[in-house]
């Protein structure tokens, strides 16, 4: 499995819309194959800040999600309004 957190900086009034996209992003991708778990979180202590943390069953599924439609439109829409820092993590099957 692989689990993601990108974590976003939304440049000043910026906030809300980057958001939204960030829902509609979350909401296409937990229909994509290969989904695990997908959810967006905003920050309790940074008012510009949220994070969207999902899941993949394997690198074949995270690469079809990325190649996406709806990930190339919401992602460079999050691009234009903020700054995005993906950490990523591999578990080994087991």
């Amino acid at each position: 499995m692989i689990r993601l957190n990108c974590f976003f900086k939304a440049d000043e009034g910026c906030y809300d819309e980057a958001l939204e996209a960030a829902m509609t992003l979350t909401a296409y991708s937990r229909q994509d194959e290969g989904n695990v778990a997908y959810d967006t979180f905003e920050s309790a202590t940074n008012p510009d800040v949220f994070m969207i943390c999902e899941t993949w069953t394997d690198a074949d599924a995270l690469a079809r999600h990325s190649a996406a439609d709806h990930f190339k439109r919401y992602v460079g829409r999050l691009e234009e309004l903020g700054q995005l820092k993906i950490e990523q993590f591999d578990f080994p099957e087991k």
